[in-house]
C-alpha cells in the first residue's frame, strides 16, 4: 500500500520527535510492503518567521494531496507577544477547521512500568484504558460573538443537530471496537445545548443497542476521572468539557511524553500529534521523548490507514521498551541511565525488528 503522509514538525521539539515517528513509520514500511512518502510544510511560529502565516496556502496544499498528517508541537515563548492573527496556535485551530477534523481522539492507557510517575495511587491508575471522544470544531471557541470591553465580555456557545450527531456516532462506532461503554458528558441541568447533546445520545444510542451509555455531569466526571478512572471506556464530550477533560486525564499516566492524539473527520483523513508542547527550553539538545509522536503514528496508522496489525507492531514495541527499562530523561528513575531522542527511538526501532524476524520463524513453521 501506498500513502502520503504530510509532515509539520512545527516548533520547540517538535521537528525531533516527528523524526523519530518518520524513522518507525519507515522500519514498518520495509518490513510491512508499504510504501509511506512524506512531504514536509511549517506550521506554528516556524510559519510565523518564514510567511507571516501561521497555516501558510503552501502548507495546506502539501496536506490537501495527503492521505493524513503528522504534527509535531506548536508554539512558544518566543510568539507570546505576537498579535492574535500571529499566534502559533492560530495555525492549529485554523488547520483543524480548514479539513472538518471534527473529532479529537485521545487514548489514556496505564503503563505498568510507568506508573511510579502517576500523581494517582498504583491501585487507582494500574487498569486505566479510556478513550477521550472530544468534539473540536464547534462550541465555545468557535461561537459568535465573541469579544470584550473594558466593562464586559460575551463568548457564544453554540451546537447545531448536525454537529452533535456526527461526533456522537463516532463515539458509539469507537465503543464498539472497545468495550461497548459510552459516559456522555455534559451539562445538562444548567446549558441549553447540553440538553439538546444529551437528548440526541438518547435518540442515537437506539440504533447502537449493544452500547452500554451513561449520562454524565462535567464536574462528577471530573471527579471520577481521579478516583476510578479504571470505570470509564469512551468518554464522549463537546469541546470545551473535552479540553479541560483530556488534560485532567493525561495525568494518570505520569507523563504527557507518553499521550498520542488524533483529530479525524467521516473519511477517515486524519490530524496526528502528540499531546505535549513545545518544550522549547529542552529543544535541540536531544533529550525530547518521542514516545507520543511515534504512538500518534501509530494511530495514524490504524484510523486514516486501516494497518491495525502495523500500528498494534508498534504499540508492542514502545511498551517493550518502555518494560524493558529504557526511558528518556523525563521518566529515567535514580540508578537508570536516560536515553537520548535518538537512542530511545533507536530501542523501538530495533524491537521492531525483533518483532518482524520472531513473527518470520514462526510462521516458518507453521
Amino acid at each position: 500500500m501506498e500513502k502520503k503522509i504530510a509532515v509539520l514538525p512545527g516548533d520547540g521539539i517538535g521537528p525531533e520527535v516527528t523524526e523519530a515517528a518518520v524513522k518507525v513509520l519507515e522500519v514498518i514500511g520495509r518490513r510491512f510492503g508499504h510504501i509511506f512518502k512524506f512531504e514536509h510544510g511549517a506550521i506554528g511560529g516556524e510559519a510565523v518567521d518564514r510567511y507571516q502565516n501561521p497555516l501558510p496556502e503552501e502548507t495546506v496544499a502539501i496536506c490537501e494531496a495527503s492521505d493524513a498528517i503528522l504534527l509535531g508541537a506548536v508554539g512558544g515563548p518566543k510568539w507570546d507577544q505576537n498579535p492574535a492573527e500571529l499566534r502559533p496556535e492560530k495555525g492549529l485551530l485554523a488547520i483543524r477547521k480548514r479539513f472538518d477534523l471534527f473529532a479529537n481522539l485521545r487514548p489514556v492507557s496505564a503503563v505498568p512500568s510507568l506508573l511510579h510517575a502517576s500523581p494517582l495511587k498504583e491501585e487507582v491508575a494500574k487498569e486505566v484504558d479510556l478513550l477521550i471522544v472530544r468534539e473540536l470544531t464547534s462550541g465555545l471557541y468557535f461561537g459568535e460573538p465573541s469579544r470584550h470591553t473594558d466593562k464586559s465580555g460575551i463568548d457564544t456557545l453554540l451546537y447545531t443537530r448536525e454537529e452533535i450527531e456526527r461526533i456522537v456516532e463516532k463515539a458509539f462506532e469507537l465503543a464498539r471496537l472497545r468495550r461497548g461503554k459510552v459516559a456522555s458528558v455534559d451539562k445538562a441541568n444548567v446549558l441549553e445545548t447540553s440538553k439538546l447533546w444529551r437528548k440526541i445520545v438518547d435518540e442515537k444510542k437506539k440504533s447502537y443497542p449493544d452500547i452500554e451509555v451513561e449520562h454524565m455531569l462535567v464536574d462528577s466526571t471530573a471527579m471520577k476521572l481521579i478516583t476510578n478512572p479504571a470505570a470509564f471506556d469512551v468518554i464522549l464530550t463537546e469541546n470545551m468539557f473535552g479540553d479541560i477533560l483530556s488534560d485532567e486525564a493525561s495525568v494518570i499516566t505520569g507523563s504527557l511524553g507518553v499521550l498520542p492524539s488524533a483529530s479525524v473527520r467521516s473519511d477517515g483523513f486524519g490530524l496526528y500529534e502528540p499531546v505535549h508542547g513545545t518544550a522549547p527550553e529542552i529543544a535541540g539538545q536531544g533529550l525530547a521523548n518521542p514516545a507520543a509522536a511515534i504512538l500518534s503514528a501509530a494511530m495514524m496508522l490504524k484510523y486514516s490507514f486501516g494497518m491495525e496489525t502495523e500500528a498494534a507492531a508498534i504499540e508492542k514495541a514502545v511498551n517493550t521498551v518502555f518494560e524493558d527499562g529504557h526511558f528518556t530523561g523525563d521518566l529515567a528513575t535514580e540508578g537508570t541511565r536516560a536515553l537520548s531522542t535518538a537512542d530511545w527511538t533507536a530501542k523501538v526501532v530495533d524491537e521492531l525488528d525483533l518483532q518482524f524476524v520472531s513473527n518470520s520463524i514462526m510462521y516458518s513453521y507453521v
